[in-house]
C-alpha cells in the first residue's frame, strides 16, 4: 500500500517548531534533527558501533521486554481470536538483549524482540546527557525503543509525540483522529500497550473484512526515517510503526500541554459509553446535545451568563474544582 509522503523540514530551531509546527496540529518529518549526535553517528558506522556505544550506558539491572515467535513475523497484535495477544512479556539485562539483537541480524526467521518506552534516565544513565533535542524542556523525559525488524499496529497515543531515529531505520503511517471510524478498533478492554489499536494492517489491508478503511486510505501519509530523522506527531494523531532494519533503536519525547489536576480525559470517556452508550436511542441523542454544549462548548462558555464567583464547573475549572468534582463522583460511584 503506497501513501502520500508526510511534509518535512530541514534545520527546525525551537521558535519554528513553538510558532509553525505546534499550532498546525498536523504530523511533520524533522530531516536530521538528531544528525549530531554520538549514537546516530555511531549507529551510521555499523550496528555494532550503534550497540557498542549504547552499552557505555548500560547496567545489569532487567529491564522488560517483549519476545514473539518467528510466526507471527515481527508484528505484534492479537491472537487469531483477539481473546489473547501473540507474544509474552518478561526481563532481561540490556547487554543479553542488545547482544541478541546483534547475533539474530542475519537470521531468516527470528525471535521478534523489543524493549519499548523505557525512561533514558533509567535506561541508559547519561546517554540523553550527550543526545539531546533544543526543541523541548529539559523536563521532558525522553525514552528509548529498541528492538528488530518489527512491527507496531496502528495506535494513537494521548501526548504529544517527537520522535529520533537513532539506529536502524523507521516507517510511520499517520492518520488523522477523525478517521476513527474507519479505523476499526480492537477490544479496549485488551491492547497491546494500553491505548486501543487498528485491526487493519495498512500495508496489506483486507477490505472485504474493513470495507470502510478505503476512506482512512484517503487521508493517509507515511515516512520513512533515516538515523538522525525525526518525526513530530501531534495528539491523538493514529500511527503504525515498522521496524526495517535488524537492529534499531528510537528516542521519543511524550508530553500533554494539557493542565494538570484535571482529571484523565480517558476515563472520562470510558465511564461515558458505559452509562451512556447502553441508553436508548432518543436519551443519547439528549446527552449528545449536553456534551455538546456544556463539554465542547459548541455555544461559548456555557457559564458566562453567570457572575464569576459562582460559574463553577460552567466557568474555567482549576485543580481545587476539578479535585471537589471527583469527591462528588467518588461519592457517587460508592452509592451506585
Amino acid at each position: 500500500m503506497t501513501y502520500p509522503s508526510l511534509p518535512e523540514i530541514h534545520d527546525i530551531d525551537r521558535r519554528r517548531f513553538e510558532e509553525e509546527v505546534r499550532p498546525a496540529a498536523r504530523p511533520v518529518v524533522l530531516r536530521g534533527l538528531g544528525k549530531d549526535w554520538p549514537a546516530v553517528r555511531a549507529a551510521r558506522e555499523s550496528a555494532d558501533s550503534g550497540v557498542a556505544y549504547l552499552k557505555r550506558f548500560s547496567h545489569a539491572e532487567p529491564v522488560s521486554a517483549i519476545l514473539g515467535e518467528p510466526e507471527i513475523q515481527g508484528r505484534f497484535f492479537y491472537t487469531p481470536d483477539l481473546k489473547g495477544l501473540n507474544f509474552v512479556r518478561g526481563q532481561s539485562p540490556l547487554d543479553p538483549f542488545l547482544d541478541r539483537l546483534l547475533r539474530d541480524r542475519d537470521h531468516a526467521r527470528p525471535y521478534a524482540m523489543a524493549v519499548q518506552s523505557v525512561p533514558l534516565p533509567q535506561l541508559l544513565p547519561g546517554f540523553a546527557d550527550e543526545n539531546a533535542t533544543s526543541l523541548l524542556p529539559d523536563t521532558v523525559i525522553p525514552r528509548m525503543w529498541l528492538g528488530n525488524a518489527i512491527r507496531v499496529a496502528t495506535h494513537y497515543d494521548l501526548m504529544e509525540n517527537i520522535g529520533v531515529v537513532v539506529m536502524g531505520r523507521r516507517r510511520f503511517t499517520l492518520f488523522p483522529p477523525d478517521q476513527i471510524a474507519n479505523l476499526y478498533m480492537g477490544p479496549l478492554e485488551l491492547t497491546p500497550a494500553g491505548t486501543p489499536i487498528s485491526l487493519v494492517d495498512p500495508e496489506a489491508p483486507d477490505l472485504e473484512r474493513f470495507p470502510r478503511f478505503a476512506e482512512a486510505v484517503r487521508f493517509g501519509q507515511s515516512a520513512t526515517l533515516e538515523p538522525g530523522d525525526a518525526i513530530y506527531i501531534p495528539f491523538h494523531w493514529w500511527h503504525a510503526v515498522e521496524s526495517i532494519d535488524p537492529v534499531n533503536a528510537f528516542v521519543n519525547y511524550w508530553w500533554n500541554p494539557a493542565p494538570a489536576g484535571m482529571g484523565n480525559p480517558y476515563d472520562a470517556l470510558l465511564h461515558a459509553m458505559v452509562a451512556i452508550g447502553s441508553l436508548p436511542g432518543e436519551q443519547r441523542e439528549v446527552y449528545r446535545a449536553v456534551f455538546d454544549h456544556l463539554v465542547f462548548r459548541s455555544n461559548g462558555a456555557p457559564g458566562a451568563h453567570l457572575p464569576e464567583g459562582v460559574q463553577g464547573v460552567l466557568g474555567q475549572a482549576d485543580a481545587v474544582t476539578a479535585a471537589r468534582m471527583r469527591a462528588t463522583l467518588m461519592d457517587s460511584f460508592s452509592r451506585s
